[in-house]
C-alpha cells in the first residue's frame, strides 16, 4: 500500500470538505498469461499488484454524489435519484456507472463527497479503470451500509463498464481487483468464476515495462476482436452445436472445421483456443517450479497475440524482444488489450535490476521513447485503509 499517497489524499479531502473521510484502495493487476480469453469464457492467470486506486469518501445528508479526481478532469456532480443517467464520455462514467448498477441491484445508496487518486499509470494496461470502479463501488457500498461480497462487486463493476461506459471487457480485471491474494496469482475460470491460488515463487520478480505507447485504435479494435470471436463461435456452432464460446473448442476441432472460418477468423480463434491451453499449462508449471516452461509459454503467448490476434504494435514487440534476449528473463509478453501499454516479464530476482536497465536502454535506443520500468509484487484485493 502507498501509505504516503493515502495520507496525502485524506489531508486533501479534509481541506476540501472539512470532514474526516473513510479510505479505500483497489489494486490494478498484471496478467501473467491468458489474454483476450476472459470474454471467451476461458482461463486467465492474473495477480493484483501493489499499485492501486485510492478513494476518500464521506456521506452527505442529501442524495447528491460529488466526485473529484486528483489526476483526471473534470470533477462532476449528479443526483442518485436520476433513474437513467446518460454517459458523459469521460472518467466520471466509470463512477456513475457503478453507482447506477448498485442501485439497480436493489441497494439503497447515500449521497457522498468523493476524492480519488492513484499511483497506477493511465492507459498502460494495468487495469486502472477496473481499480477505479472497484475502489469507488466498495467505498460507496460501505458508507451506505450495503453488504456486498467481492464476486458480486466484481460482476457489478463489469456490468457498469460494459453497459454504461461501453467497453466490452471480460470479468478478469474487476475480479482480481476484488479478490487478489498477496504472494499469488489466481487461475480464474471466467465461465464458472472458480479460482485456484498459484503461488509466485519468492525468487521471482514481476517486471512491468510501460512502453508509453497509447495508440488510439485500441478501444475500437478491442471491441472488433470480441465481435470476431463471436462470429467464429457462430460459424463453428453450425458443426458443433454444443459450442457457446471459443472456450468450448479444442485445437483438434478447430483444425477439423477450419473451412467454416475466414483466414482472419481462424487466426483469432486459434489464438484463444491455444491461449487457454497455455494458461492451464503455465499454472501447472509455476506450481511445479518449472520456470523455463512458464517462460516459454509467455513467449509463445506474445507471438500468438502479435501474429494471430494482431493486437501488438512496434513498441510492444521491441520491448518484448529486448527482454527475451537477456539472462535472467524467463519469459516476456505484451499484456492487456494491446496496441500499446505494458509488457510483463518473469525475471529472476538476482537479475532484475540489470534487466530493467538494459531493457530500458535498448527500447529507448530503438524507439526514442524513455519507458517506465518497475517491479510489482502480488498484492491483496480491494479493501478499507486504516492509517
Amino acid at each position: 500500500m502507498n501509505e504516503t499517497l493515502a495520507r496525502a489524499l485524506a489531508q486533501k479531502f479534509r481541506a476540501l470538505y472539512g470532514r474526516e473521510p473513510s479510505l479505500f484502495r483497489a489494486p490494478g493487476r498484471v496478467n501473467l498469461i491468458g489474454e483476450h480469453t476472459d470474454y471467451n469464457d476461458g482461463y486467465v492467470l492474473p495477480a493484483a499488484i501493489d499499485l492501486a486506486a485510492y478513494v476518500a469518501i464521506a456521506p452527505r445528508e442529501d442524495r447528491r454524489l460529488e466526485a473529484k479526481s486528483l489526476r483526471l478532469d473534470p470533477p462532476f456532480a449528479c443526483s442518485l435519484d436520476v433513474a437513467e443517467p446518460r454517459p458523459a464520455g469521460d472518467w466520471s462514467d466509470y463512477v456513475r456507472g457503478v453507482a447506477l448498477e448498485l442501485a439497480r441491484a436493489g441497494h439503497r445508496l447515500v449521497g457522498a463527497d468523493v476524492l480519488i487518486d492513484s499511483d497506477l499509470p493511465m492507459g498502460a494496461g494495468l487495469s486502472t479503470s477496473a481499480a477505479l470502479e472497484v475502489g469507488f463501488g466498495l467505498a460507496l457500498a460501505t458508507i451506505s451500509g450495503v453488504t456486498i461480497n467481492r464476486t458480486e462487486l466484481a460482476l457489478l463493476c463489469q456490468r457498469a463498464e460494459n453497459g454504461f461506459v461501453g467497453a466490452r471487457c471480460g470479468v478478469m480485471d474487476q475480479f482480481i481487483s476484488c479478490r487478489g491474494v498477496a504472494g499469488a496469482a489466481l487461475l480464474l475460470d471466467c465461465r464458472t468464476l472458480e479460482t485456484r491460488e498459484v503461488a509466485i515463487d519468492e525468487s521471482l520478480r514481476l517486471l512491468v515495462c510501460d512502453t508509453k505507447a497509447r495508440h488510439q485504435i485500441a478501444s475500437g479494435d478491442y471491441n472488433t476482436r470480441r465481435e470476431e470471436c463471436e462470429q467464429a463461435v457462430a460459424r463453428l456452432a453450425q458443426a458443433l452445436p454444443r459450442v457457446r464460446a471459443l472456450r468450448d473448442v479444442s485445437g483438434q476441432e478447430l483444425g477439423e472445421h477450419a473451412s467454416l472460418l475466414s483466414p482472419a477468423l481462424l487466426r483469432r480463434a486459434r489464438h484463444v483456443v491455444e491461449e487457454n491451453a497455455r494458461t492451464l499449462r503455465m499454472a501447472a508449471a509455476l506450481e511445479s517450479g518449472d520456470l523455463a516452461e512458464a517462460g516459454r509459454l509467455m513467449n509463445a503467448s506474445h507471438a500468438s497475440l502479435r501474429d494471430d490476434f494482431e493486437v501488438s504494435c512496434k513498441e510492444l514487440d521491441v520491448m518484448v524482444e529486448a527482454a527475451q534476449s537477456l539472462p535472467g528473463v524467463y519469459g516476456a509478453r505484451m499484456m492487456g488489450g494491446g496496441f500499446g501499454g505494458c509488457t510483463i516479464n518473469l525475471v529472476d530476482g538476482r537479475a532484475v535490476e540489470n534487466v530493467a536497465e538494459r531493457v530500458a536502454a535498448v527500447y529507448q535506443a530503438k524507439t526514442g521513447i524513455g519507458p517506465n520500468v518497475f517491479c510489482c509484487a502480488p498484492a491483496a484485493g480491494a479493501g478499507p485503509i486504516a492509517l
